[in-house]
């Protein structure tokens, strides 16, 4: 190569002249523009990891906190301490930010708050927690987004502001979103968050010509299954599979809920049998018919003598806004949504799907007449196709998992 230093002896000597008359230069800048630079870089890390922290404690509110949002609460002392922590759950009705400062005790005062979520102002189950904050004498507040209740969205962060508490929001606000993204949309669009989940063969297949289906997945996908039920408020499927494959439809996560889990079945005809594991098993969690105006009047009285509701209109089940108007209306604020395919394949051409999960097996079904996972009208061309975005793959024993949003209608924050 070329000998670059020979050519340019200055090269040899340490730097240019214009570096040798002018130490300075060789300095990122003077002595206290770097400790302002290194300190700010260290708040900077501080925030982040303080709110990470944050997040992760909402997290333990999972399946326990619904109609209501996942908060977690740190409260940090000056010097990177955590003070204090806390998670809201429902039913110890204390939120996140009470718990955290009644940890802290007297030391909160001057402190910071990580709050994964904008606390309250208004009187509820409990009183105002921005309330508590300026009691505390918390001096500033750092917060990932607005919350968007109607009763809370901006009302707290000023509240905070008029008692002279710094707020900073926006740090990690994608996370948060995700964090609380069924609340989120169901205070938005007053209506369930809808998650399609399905189990398919390689070839997209969710059963075999004859109808055998069990089992395409593996135990770490069917254990990860019943995690995700745990998530939900609803399981939602449709009368064939409530017919053929006899669900119990529960949540086996092992883990605590609020509320029991709702399974809702859509039956037009009111084909479900009172002998199903389905009716049976209604002591041990509610199950929610909907059925044709008319249905069978004889099945409904049976249905209903061994506990299960059964609600009737001129559409029946077909009116899938109307069915998610319905729970809505019961503050359920998600549905898992297991099939089959007629069922996916009317929450797809109504666009009513908000998060799909594919649960792919490396198994080769095929055959003709083989159902495969979708059905419904579909995409006319290429370009009608839901795509999906923020996709995560995820390996579960021999299967995988692909998770996304339909990129037409994920609501994001900001």
């Amino acid at each position: 190569g070329i000998d670059t230093q020979r050519q340019n002896p200055k090269r040899q000597r340490g730097g240019s002249d214009t570096q040798r008359q002018n130490p300075k230069r060789q300095r990122w800048g003077t002595p206290r523009h770097n400790q302002t630079l290194k300190l700010e870089s260290e708040i900077l890390n501080l925030d982040e990891t303080m709110m990470r922290h944050a997040l992760e404690l909402a997290l333990r509110g999972v399946g326990q906190v619904s109609p209501s949002p996942l908060v977690g609460c740190v409260i940090v002392a000056d010097d990177g301490r955590i003070l204090g922590e806390g998670s809201f759950l429902y039913r110890e009705v204390k939120h996140a930010e009470t718990v955290a400062l009644e940890q802290a005790g007297r030391q909160a005062s001057g402190a910071t708050a990580y709050i994964s979520l904008e606390p309250h102002a208004h009187h509820g189950r409990t009183p105002p927690c921005t309330e508590a904050l300026v009691n505390a004498g918390i001096k500033r507040v750092v917060a990932p987004i607005e919350d968007p209740n109607p009763l809370v969205s901006g009302r707290g962060f000023a509240h905070l502001r008029e008692a002279g508490i710094s707020v900073d929001v926006g740090l990690m606000a994608r996370e948060a979103v995700k964090l609380n993204e069924k609340y989120i949309h169901f205070m938005r669009e007053k209506r369930p968050f809808v998650h399609l989940k399905l189990a398919v063969s390689l070839d997209g297949r969710i059963a075999t010509r004859t109808g055998d289906s069990h089992w395409i997945t593996g135990e770490e996908s069917r254990a990860r299954v019943h995690q995700l039920r745990h998530e939900y408020d609803a399981i939602l499927v449709g009368s064939g599979t409530a017919l053929h494959d006899d669900p119990i439809l529960s949540d086996r996560s092992g883990n605590d809920r609020h509320r029991p889990l709702l399974r809702v079945v859509l039956d037009s005809a009111l084909n479900l049998r009172a002998t199903s594991k389905l009716c049976q098993t209604v002591h041990e969690a509610p199950l929610l018919v909907f059925a044709r105006q008319g249905a069978d009047n004889g099945r409904q009285a049976e249905l209903k003598a061994h506990g299960v509701e059964v609600v009737c209109n001129e559409e029946g089940p077909h009116n899938l806004p109307q069915v998610l108007k319905t729970l809505a209306d019961r503050l359920i604020q998600s549905v898992l949504v297991e099939g089959g395919a007629t069922i996916a394949g009317s929450f797809l051409d109504a666009r009513l799907i908000d998060k799909f999960s594919f649960f792919i097996a490396p198994t080769v079904i095929g055959g003709r007449d083989a159902p495969s996972a979708i059905g419904g009208n579909g995409a006319e061309r290429i370009a009608d196709a839901v795509n999906l975005k923020d996709v995560d793959v995820t390996r579960l024993g021999r299967d995988i998992e692909v998770t996304g949003y339909p990129s037409a209608s994920v609501k994001e924050e900001g």
